[in-house]
């Protein structure tokens, strides 16, 4: 018997964008979720009473337009604390950066010219790229009319930019980001920010080859962005829209399996035993779990087999949430913008090298975000809220992280020292979590935030593997579309969308 149109499987924001989209469409949609709530790593917590912030990621930076647009979040409660935050470069004899795109403030006026003559240049090869994010990895052959048009509009956007400009954008797709910071920029402090936005998330030092794509990744995004209530809004809206939509979802339900008849997926089995049926199930987890755990190697050939076992999914980044008393400083910069302690590209190479070898740098690089700058109630009266994401820390620290843990923490604690004396004072309460801690919280195989490093081998159609980069399986009835799929990760819900689109395409 036939449950509804379609199964999402995850209710992560790309789950509830592609359920969302499915819906509009007229279509059944049940949304079965794993966890105890819906948004997945779209979460806003308590950590220590009293307490409250972004369990991952606590900045909005590729939320799509589209999403936002046609399920009316707004309407369903999503609003914004902050929008178009400034990004503040922290030195530690005070004299800081303040970035805002092309705009700085604090630097020589050469600097300045030759950065905003840069970022410029940047900005308009990531609008070029944009549309790439909002349609399939175009086919290599036997494109349909509707990709071929949109190849057309993006191609006719390159010509446009003239042989020299693409000449120019194809070469920078290949390289890495410190040498065109170098080329081009004198100050430390601003290029280590902008080496530092490169690879934040990913694992790549900014000398890795092909590491400015990733740059021009984040720069094809929207402004920075934080979310009133914290992340948690971003799917408590998503949630609100498809109740609206009347749309079925399940939390603390996990699938055991995918049901095959014959060569065709048509169902979940649950943790529970039970058995829903529908035409078209989409996952929306890690495309590992999907295909080798709940489907299984045996409905797949060699080939895709190994292609699905060998995506790199090594987290790097660790999330430290800290319960302060009283209001820090950071040597006067201004606390509602975004701070960045990345003072020189060789401080971010340097803090990468060590994680290539299984360690952990003891001068790591960071950005700082004082939610209770924008939020005052997500603490208590007086006290605050400091949420920090850094790199480098190996999903396998070599000396486990048993032992390695406390030893990270002080080493986070001495770097923000450096920049604001005294905070270990003010600490009420810490949480740390490493990449072993987010997987196992979040499901987040490898603590890898996107379900599989961003890096241009593991792109567009090559993401997750070329077999299924189209969202569609080999296996009839089964479709990709979480962060694991183009364009990638992150509180987005692009992957989810175009998966969705893809759907009602192939099943009209």
């Amino acid at each position: 018997m036939q449950s509804s149109d379609v199964i999402v499987i995850g209710g992560g924001v790309n789950g509830l964008a592609a359920a969302g989209r499915l819906a509009q469409s007229g279509r059944k949609v049940i949304v079965v979720e794993a966890a105890a709530k819906m948004g997945g790593g779209a979460e806003t917590r308590e950590f220590h009473k009293g307490y409250w912030v972004s369990g991952l990621a606590h900045l909005l930076t590729q939320l799509d337009p589209r999403m936002e647009k046609e399920l009316d979040l707004a309407r369903h409660g999503l609003s914004f604390a902050a929008a178009n935050l400034k990004s503040t470069a922290l030195s530690s004899d005070g004299q800081h950066l303040v970035v805002s795109g092309p705009h700085v403030d604090g630097l020589n006026d050469a600097d300045c010219k030759a950065w905003t003559t840069l970022c410029e240049q940047l900005t308009r090869y990531a609008d070029v790229l944009r549309p790439l994010k909002h349609m399939p990895p175009p086919r290599l052959a036997n494109a349909s009319g509707n990709e071929l048009v949109k190849l057309a509009k993006l191609g006719l956007s390159m010509r446009r930019m003239g042989q020299n400009k693409l000449r120019e954008l194809l070469r920078l797709l290949l390289i890495n980001v410190a040498d065109v910071l170098d080329d081009e920029i004198n100050d430390d402090r601003l290029k280590g920010l902008v080496a530092f936005d490169s690879i934040l998330g990913s694992h790549l030092g900014p000398r890795s080859p092909n590491s400015l794509i990733l740059l021009l990744h984040r720069l094809s995004g929207s402004p920075l962005t934080i979310p009133k209530g914290g992340m948690g809004s971003v799917a408590e809206a998503l949630v609100r829209a498809l109740n609206a939509l009347r749309v079925e979802m399940r939390t603390s339900t996990p699938v055991k399996s995918l049901v095959v008849v014959g060569d065709e997926v048509t169902g979940v089995e649950l943790g529970s035993g039970e058995v829903l049926r529908a035409p078209v199930v989409l996952s929306a987890i890690n495309p590992r779990t999907t295909l080798l755990g709940l489907l299984g190697p045996r409905h797949l050939d060699t080939d895709c087999v190994r292609r699905i076992a060998h995506i790199r999914m090594r987290g790097s980044a660790v999330k430290l949430n800290l319960a302060l008393k009283g209001k820090p400083d950071f040597l006067g910069a201004d606390l509602r913008s975004r701070l960045v302690i990345a003072p020189s590209i060789d401080a971010v190479e340097t803090a990468f090298n060590a994680c290539k070898y299984g360690e952990f740098s003891p001068k790591p690089v960071m950005e700082v975000i004082l939610p209770s700058a924008f939020e005052p109630d997500v603490a208590p009266p007086g006290h605050h809220v400091l949420s920090i994401v850094a790199q480098y820390a190996p999903t396998e620290l070599k000396e486990g992280w048993k032992t390695g843990r406390p030893k990270l923490l002080r080493a986070l604690l001495s770097r923000l020292a450096e920049y604001e004396p005294g905070i270990e004072k003010q600490i009420v309460a810490s949480e740390l979590l490493t990449p072993p801690d987010i997987e196992q919280r979040y499901g987040l195989l490898g603590g890898n935030w996107h379900h599989g490093e961003l890096a241009v081998e593991q792109m567009l159609f090559l993401r997750p593997s070329p077999d299924t980069a189209r969202y569609a399986t080999p296996v009839a009835g089964l479709y990709l579309g979480g962060g694991g799929s183009h364009p990638g990760g992150g509180i987005s819900g692009a992957a989810g969308w175009n998966a969705a689109s893809f759907i009602m395409q192939e099943h009209r």
